[in-house]
């Protein structure tokens, strides 16, 4: 009887004798799953944003293929994506100017929901690497690049509030880890 009391009172510290450890853990899930959706609110802002202020579909192709001819008279854009720019980019412009924004916000819904979060990030950072190769780095896309990397990296507290977790697909995603109990046994458990 002892024995299982001082167990109760070990699990209500935090299982290794640390008190909070159970807050910390939450507080650090919650947020994790806060840069989650606000990762996701910058990327549909990003796409909505290419729609109503900059005009990408009311005057299509005008602004995307401003910027891309501007990059490639920067001296930081590599050689490479310099001809990628000309030889693919330039030439189908308008596919790349209904995508683009198209793609934002649909990535950005998907997060902000939790829906398909590697894919989503995946596609974010894909994105991301572009607009960096294109000449194009500032404080919010550092912001943007770090936190998408954040997501990838916390992986297993990223699915809270998450269609991914109601729909069970976070398993597609987070590797399981074994965990060995105080009797030896050995037990799957998720992402701990």
């Amino acid at each position: 009887m002892k024995s299982m009391v001082m167990a109760a009172q070990k699990d209500a510290i935090g299982g290794n004798g640390r008190p909070f450890v159970g807050v910390r853990e939450m507080v650090f899930q919650s947020l994790v799953t806060l840069m989650r959706v606000l990762f996701g609110v910058a990327w549909f802002l990003a796409g909505v944003t290419k729609i109503v202020e900059k005009k990408w579909f009311s005057q299509p192709g005008v602004f995307l293929k401003g910027y891309l001819t501007e990059s490639l008279t920067k001296p930081n854009v590599p050689e490479f994506y310099k001809y990628f720019i000309q030889h693919v980019a330039l030439k189908h412009v308008m596919f790349f100017n209904y995508t683009i924004p198209v793609v934002q916000m649909v990535v950005g819904l998907f997060l902000i929901l939790g829906l398909l979060i590697v894919p989503s990030v995946l596609i974010c950072l894909f994105m991301h690497v572009n607009f960096i190769l294109s000449g194009n780095m500032n404080l919010i896309s550092l912001i943007l690049y770090t936190s998408a990397f954040g997501i990838l990296l916390c992986l297993d507290r990223v699915y809270v509030l998450s269609w991914d977790r109601n729909l069970g697909l976070e398993n597609l995603w987070v590797r399981k880890r074994r965990k060995r109990s105080m009797r030896g046994n050995i037990s799957i458990v998720q992402g701990s």
